[in-house]
């Protein structure tokens, strides 16, 4: 079983022209996004983004860009933890998208 939260909703970018190819990504993802390929990270698994940061903080080349703790995988956590509805910030993402 494969981890996704909601379809094209996450605010994860990867910019392939600044990607050395150097795998921390794929190594600090939680999830599983990245796979390295042919020297060049790949988003496998983009919407099993949970917009934790990890990546585009441990990113050498600044090539991956998230907003962390908005959007709906961080709306789905704190739903699960407080025991609540989830509720997006969606109008402050970047992507501008709702769920």
């Amino acid at each position: 079983m494969s981890l996704t939260y909601l379809k094209d909703v996450v605010s994860l970018t990867l910019s392939a022209p600044k990607c050395v190819g150097c795998g921390l990504c794929a190594i600090v993802c939680p999830h599983g996004v990245f796979a390295v390929r042919d020297g060049k990270a790949r988003m496998a698994k983009r919407d099993a983004c949970m917009e934790c940061g990890a990546c585009a903080m441990n990113c050498p080349t600044k090539a991956i860009s998230v907003d962390p703790g908005v959007g709906c995988a961080a709306a789905f956590i704190n739903g699960w933890l407080t025991g609540s509805e989830p509720s997006c910030d969606c109008a402050g993402s970047s992507k501008g998208k709702c769920c």
